[in-house]
């Protein structure tokens, strides 16, 4: 196993340690934290495992089971027995896998020694472009959430926390579509695992450590609920887009939008611990806007989907069915943009902002219907993107003034 997952061991032992210790000392509270912190790490060495490295489960699962158990038993004494005895399964855990050598399937894995590429090799597994845009609107969530400028501290640790988990989730995703990356032509069959730069295990190993770090930091620094949303935007992104919907389904992307809505969730969370309507209508915002955002992008690039098999709308319905549904949901985009400002929910330069971009918008995708140009898709495309991050830019300026 690699060296994301000797830190996940190391953030495992620590924080199964700590536990034991505050519980000991009869810190409650840093005791429930330092718990919850522990907990990630564990199941990440799971799922690492049993993908991986199978002679490394048993020892993984007992230590899970054991912590497990410990969590469930009230009773001081059986509760730090079983907690003292989860500690010793993690450390045996944590030594195996700075044993472990770097083997899958009984063979060498290649790998490339540059320092300098390695590293821009796992920088890249963290989507850098798409992660900037997902902290936008998490940001833009913060400052709705505290109605003004959130406290700079508690602000921090959600972006670093949302940081970690959209990365952690983006390496998830390389590991899981590395065989359809290599299909798609230049836009991915260089990315790091699908042109077998960087091992896949290293992906997954790397995508795990980074989805615990973020609940442990999130739950420890800012509150449970902002850890579980974004946990659970991780889980929806990896599990049932990536590995269901986009292979199975064209309206994968229309579902699969529920992932990329979950960061201003986390943004408002972070700043007031429960959601509200302003909450759910920016999660509404990107849900309506993520179809014609892909679909833009599927017209792009609709050969290389088809050459990989991937039932993206233009391949299963065609062109003019496909820019059909983009003004469609255009349209939809527009008025739900407009609804918060029409109840009040945000102010005069909100609506001012959606109106103008909306307006844009729908002049853009109107163009697509009419010619069914590539370039007129690329012109959709990238203007969404403007589009998404001015309007949330307009949201939090809206609530400092």
């Amino acid at each position: 196993m690699g060296w994301a997952a000797r830190l996940t061991a190391l953030g495992a032992v620590s924080g199964t340690g700590l536990a034991v210790a505050s519980g000991a000392a009869g810190w409650h509270t840093a005791h429930r934290i330092l718990a919850a912190v522990a907990l990630p790490p564990l199941a990440a060495l799971v799922a690492a495992a049993w993908v991986t490295a199978r002679r490394l489960l048993p020892a993984a699962l007992t230590a899970l089971v054991l912590f497990g158990i410990a969590a469930l038993l009230t009773g001081r004494g059986v509760h730090l027995a079983f907690a003292v005895l989860a500690f010793g399964a993690t450390a045996y855990l944590a030594t195996v896998v700075f044993r472990s050598a770097t083997v899958v399937t009984g063979q060498q894995l290649p790998f490339d020694n540059s320092y300098q590429r390695r590293a821009r090799d796992y920088a890249t597994l963290t989507k850098p472009r798409i992660m900037s845009l997902l902290l936008l609107t998490g940001g833009a969530g913060a400052f709705v959430g505290a109605r003004g400028l959130p406290p700079a501290g508690v602000f921090a640790s959600t972006m670093l926390g949302l940081a970690l988990a959209c990365g952690g989730a983006s390496a998830l995703n390389h590991y899981l579509d590395r065989d359809i990356d290599r299909l798609m032509g230049a836009r991915t069959e260089g990315r790091p695992v699908a042109s077998g730069r960087l091992p896949a295990p290293r992906a997954l190993e790397f995508g795990l450590a980074l989805s615990a770090a973020s609940f442990a930091l999130l739950d420890s620094l800012v509150n449970l609920p902002t850890a579980l949303l974004a946990l659970a935007g991780n889980l929806f992104y990896v599990l049932v887009y990536t590995r269901w919907l986009k292979r199975t389904t064209p309206q994968n992307i229309v579902i699969g939008g529920a992932a990329g809505a979950v960061p201003p969730l986390v943004g408002f969370a972070g700043s007031t611990g429960h959601l509200g309507w302003a909450a759910l209508a920016m999660f509404a915002v990107v849900f309506v806007w993520t179809p014609p955002h892909f679909w833009a992008l599927a017209l792009m690039i609709k050969e290389h989907y088809r050459r990989a098999g991937v039932p993206m709308l233009p391949v299963t319905r065609g062109d003019r069915e496909t820019a059909r549904q983009v003004v469609w949901y255009t349209a939809l985009l527009v008025a739900v943009t407009l609804v918060p400002a029409a109840v009040g929910t945000f102010g005069i330069v909100y609506a001012v902002s959606a109106a103008v971009l909306g307006a844009v918008f729908a002049w853009y995708a109107l163009e697509l219907r009419r010619s069914l140009e590539r370039r007129a898709a690329v012109r959709l495309f990238h203007y969404s993107l403007l589009y998404l991050a001015l309007l949330f830019v307009a949201m939090a300026v809206d609530t400092v003034i």
